[in-house]
């Protein structure tokens, strides 16, 4: 007698499955593609994401309206500060190690001659101190020496950068730019 087997389901299930992607490939090759955007709001984050962008942006502005006003806010030395007085006598060798300096981390912006005018100075969105004109010339040596170590946007801190000693002589250099 014989046996009557059952058909291989399996394979069935693999044929049929195969037959339904080789559809859909044909289906896809012959559809128009979808934008990006289309296909982001067939799907659950769709909506969301759309709105993280928007909000990001909006975000992104702000930084930059508040990083604007910041920098042209008044710039003033705590007065504590602005009465210190400059330990670093001024003498040539001063003066050479402060322009050493000078020239190496402030002239790409301030200019050789403390004008403003440094070659990096047109990309920085605010005009840099003249530091040979009057107005900086008439601060104290505490003051000059609080900025220079504190910073302003684009103006980087040199707390860390720069010994007390090296931005005590830089500003003993700048001294010499009211004569250019």
């Amino acid at each position: 007698m014989r046996r009557q087997t059952k058909p291989n389901t399996s394979t069935l299930n693999s044929s049929a499955w195969l037959h339904k992607k080789v559809e859909e490939v044909a289906t896809a090759a012959t559809t128009p593609e979808k934008s990006f955007s289309e296909r982001q709001a067939n799907t659950p984050l769709g909506p969301r994401v759309r709105w993280l962008g928007i909000l990001t942006a909006l975000l992104g502005s702000a930084l930059v309206a508040v990083s604007e006003e910041q920098s042209k806010e008044k710039w003033t030395a705590p007065a504590a500060e602005a009465r210190t007085k400059n330990p670093v006598a001024v003498n040539d060798s001063s003066i050479a190690a402060g322009q050493k300096i000078y020239l190496q981390r402030c002239a790409g912006c301030h200019g050789k001659t403390g004008k403003g005018d440094g070659p990096d100075a047109a990309d920085l969105g605010i005009h840099p101190a003249k530091l040979s004109d009057a107005a900086v010339q008439g601060q104290t040596d505490g003051e000059l020496f609080w900025k220079v170590t504190v910073g302003k946007k684009p103006m980087p801190n040199y707390r860390t950068r720069l010994s007390p000693t090296d931005r005590w002589n830089v500003i003993n250099y700048l001294r010499t730019l009211a004569r250019r």
